[in-house]
């Protein structure tokens, strides 16, 4: 929203400066982001007098002037024609930026004579395209500053432009009456009455409009008026420099003053050339297929439901976005149709993005503009081009009713306090928002029509803390709300998530976010893709699903970063993966993948391939990590993306799984185009048991001086039966004394036989009470034989 310090000031009686309304505006939320001032530009030249002027000795068409500056007399070479005896000029002396032409002035020889400085043109100013001859004053003093005569004389083209941004939520600062009540309430200036009114009309319109019962909630409301016999032409001068300051583009008289409206009062409008009107005008929802050559020379086909405004011969405009060339009005209109209407927000954005039309009207009716301004809004429009135009005017044509958007909130002087923490008297309150337009009934505040955004009594302590300035708050501690020890504030699982975040860290892993939507093909690898996890509204064809697993998206990263030259990667993620589009069915995991090789290439040949038992220790280190039970079962009951004879499912039992870990399978690599080999593992979180006991502080430290005996089993058992399950059977054989079961030898064929192999075992036996005799530990061994036979049917090896 650009615009000028003397359109602002139209509004506000106020002796601010440019940099105080700047500074003022970003504190009151309205964010300065640019200012451009063009009398900073010519604050260095000065007014100068040509005392004489004689012709050059080497060249016809170049002068020798002296001209008198606040440093005396200059010598000045200058090839303008109209450069003579007498005139008053604008001077660049020695060292002054020429924007125009881009150079510092320096003192130079021109033809052998020297020159001293330059007199300039409106071009080399940058004030206009004039450039056949200098610049002469009418007025003014020597060695006076040109910007300060300019200010005093010609003000427009010394105008500063402010440029703000405007977030969605502050329509009413898209006009310039908007923002000067801002600057109003905050107490830099008065604002001024600029109410008119209403014009009488002198005849009856034959230019009627209807509103179809299916557009009403479209286009409540519509007004319009005939005015005849106008002349169309240039806008005044000061009309053209504000919409040229604002970067605008001049057009004729009735077209400038829409846009006029536009910016000055956030109240779009629209004109008509009634000659070129066939029948009377309606508004009606397109069916779909009508067409519309429109004000940018460009044709839309319309969609089911955009707001239309049709004549006779068809669609001549667009409601709330654009009008249409056919009844557009040009130098030769005589009689002309205002618009002024109210349309739907929504229903303007739908239209506008379907259309992929950009005008400055969608821009302010999508985001909400004044409704109750509206019959104002043809009034003062009909004023300005009756003054300027001539004509007269007719009766008001009327459709619809204005939408009633009346609503109250109850302001509590003391919630500020609480809200904001700032202190802010209630009469202060009270007068705030009464400054903003709100009407004061005792507490009750009734809120403005043009503040759309005002929608609870919170927003009424926000507008008074606005006003008031954030920056006057001061910083408090918080008071403590229970004495004593404050009890923890992370959950048991967010501390689950912090642990597990951790060590997938410190082992080594590279996090990474990736999205939470997938491609159809990725998510069906996974098990996903159906229509439960599809988007009503994709943000592309690639992100059309909700994730099933957090696995595609890290094969994806691994294989982006292999196309870059990474091929050893450790990548994990901790994040929710879906399988259906209902709250709850989602579940939390953390997922590690390894690729590659696990190091560089080693002269001691240490690097190898990555294999399966290396997420699997990092798995268990995870759950290890989130308080997991350390003895646990193996399944080879996972998903089809895993290699079938290469992973394992960690759990609890049939039903409880902890993790998964493995090989991913060849097929999901190629279809992924992830150069293997690629092991993983995800572990579940939530799945963890909680512990059954919660303590504050850790367990006391058993230590024993009693010492530990080591025996040795071997075993003969089938070929597929898994060393965990013979561990695990071992180490229940007498819990209270067997410490720690591992496998430290595997042999297979020879005299074992077909279909056969060896595991040999060491349980650790860690006394507590007194030291073991032979007689205890021949009675642990036989409990562990015993058990090991019953659960994997094995035999113990000779």
């Amino acid at each position: 929203m650009k615009f000028t310090l003397s359109w602002l000031k139209d509004h506000l009686d106020t002796t601010a400066t440019v940099d105080e309304i700047a500074e003022t505006l970003t504190d009151l939320g309205l964010e300065v982001e640019g200012i451009e001032n063009p009398a900073e530009a010519l604050r260095p030249f000065t007014i100068g007098k040509v005392v004489a002027a004689e012709k050059h000795p080497d060249a016809d068409k170049l002068k020798v002037c002296r001209v008198e500056t606040d440093t005396g007399e200059s010598q000045i070479i200058c090839g303008a024609p109209n450069a003579r005896e007498g005139i008053t000029v604008v001077v660049a002396k020695p060292g002054t930026y020429v924007p125009g032409i881009e150079t510092t002035i320096q003192i130079g020889k021109i033809r052998g004579v020297e020159s001293h400085g330059m007199m300039c043109s409106e071009r080399e100013m940058e004030l206009s395209d004039e450039h056949n001859g200098i610049i002469e004053l009418p007025s003014g003093e020597v060695g006076q500053s040109f910007a300060d005569w300019l200010a005093q004389n010609d003000p427009a083209k010394v105008d500063p432009v402010i440029e703000i941004a405007i977030t969605p939520n502050r329509p009413d600062a898209l006009g310039v009456r908007g923002i000067a009540r801002d600057l109003a309430a905050r107490g830099l200036g008065t604002l001024k009455a600029r109410d008119l009114e209403p014009v009488p009309g002198s005849f009856d319109s034959p230019l009627t409009v209807s509103i179809d019962e299916g557009a009403r909630d479209g286009c409540p409301v519509f007004y319009g008026r005939l005015i005849r016999g106008v002349r169309n032409g240039p806008s005044p001068a000061w009309l053209q420099d504000v919409l040229k300051a604002i970067g605008l583009r001049p057009i004729s008289f009735l077209v400038d003053v829409t846009n006029f409206f536009t910016f000055d009062r956030n109240r779009p409008l629209h004109v008509f050339d009634a000659d070129k009107v066939s029948g009377n005008l309606r508004v009606h929802a397109a069916e779909g297929g009508e067409t519309l050559e429109a004000l940018d020379e460009r044709t839309y086909k319309l969609e089911p439901g955009m707001i239309a405004i049709s004549d006779d011969a068809g669609v001549q405009s667009l409601g709330g976005i654009m009008g249409g060339e056919t009844t557009g009005v040009t130098e030769d209109t005589v009689n002309v149709f205002v618009e002024a209407a109210f349309f739907d927000p929504i229903r303007t954005a739908f239209t506008g993005r379907a259309l992929k039309i950009n005008s400055d009207a969608r821009y302010r009716f999508e985001r909400g503009i004044d409704p109750e301004w509206t019959p104002h809004g043809i009034e003062h429009a009909t004023r300005m081009i009756l003054d300027h135009a001539g004509g007269e005017a007719s009766h008001v044509v009327k459709a619809g009713e204005i939408p009633d958007h009346a609503r109250a909130y109850t302001l509590d002087t003391d919630r500020c306090s609480r809200l904001v923490g700032m202190e802010i008297p209630a009469e202060t309150q009270r007068a705030t928002l009464t400054a903003l337009g709100f009407t004061m009934e005792g507490d009750t505040a009734h809120v403005p029509s043009w503040r759309p955004d005002v929608m609870g009594e919170a927003d009424l302590v926000e507008e008074v803390a606005r006003i008031a300035s954030l920056t006057k708050l001061e910083g408090k501690p918080m008071p403590r709300m229970t004495d004593g020890v404050p009890k923890p504030i992370l959950s048991p699982l967010q501390k689950r998530e912090q642990a597990a975040r951790r060590t997938a860290a410190t082992l080594g892993y590279n996090e990474c976010v990736t999205y939470s939507f997938i491609d159809r093909e990725a998510a069906s690898l996974f098990g996903g893709g159906d229509d439960a996890t599809m988007l009503a509204n994709p943000i592309s064809s690639e992100m059309s699903h909700m994730r099933p697993a957090l696995l595609p998206g890290l094969l994806r990263a691994a294989a982006r970063n292999q196309a870059r030259g990474a091929g050893d990667q450790a990548l994990f993620e901790l994040g929710y993966a879906f399988s259906g589009g209902e709250p709850g069915e989602q579940a939390q995991m953390l997922t590690g993948l390894m690729v590659g090789r696990t190091g560089p290439k080693d002269v001691h040949g240490s690097a190898r391939a990555v294999d399966v038992f290396d997420v699997k220790a990092d798995a268990e280190a995870v759950l290890a990590a989130i308080g997991a039970p350390a003895k646990v079962q193996i399944q080879r009951t996972g998903d089809a993306w895993w290699h079938p004879g290469r992973h394992g499912v960690i759990c609890l039992g049939p039903k409880k799984v902890l993790g998964v870990y493995g090989e991913v399978h060849p097929r999901i690599l190629e279809a992924l185009d992830v150069k293997g080999p690629a092991v993983a593992f995800t572990v579940f979180p939530e799945a963890v048991p909680l512990p059954k006991q919660v303590r504050t502080t850790r367990p006391a430290l058993e230590a024993t001086d009693l010492q530990a005996v080591e025996r040795d089993f071997a075993f003969v058992v089938d070929a597929d039966v898994a060393s965990l399950d013979l561990v695990n059977a071992a180490a229940g054989a007498d819990k209270a004394l067997i410490s720690d079961v591992r496998v430290f030898d595997e042999f297979v064929g020879g005299s074992l036989g077909e279909g056969k192999k060896s595991l040999a075992v060491t349980v650790r036996l860690q006394p507590r009470d007194a030291t073991l005799t032979d007689k205890d530990i021949e009675a642990v061994s036989a409990k562990v034989v015993e058990k090991v036979q019953k659960a994997t049917g094995a035999e113990l090896r000779g």
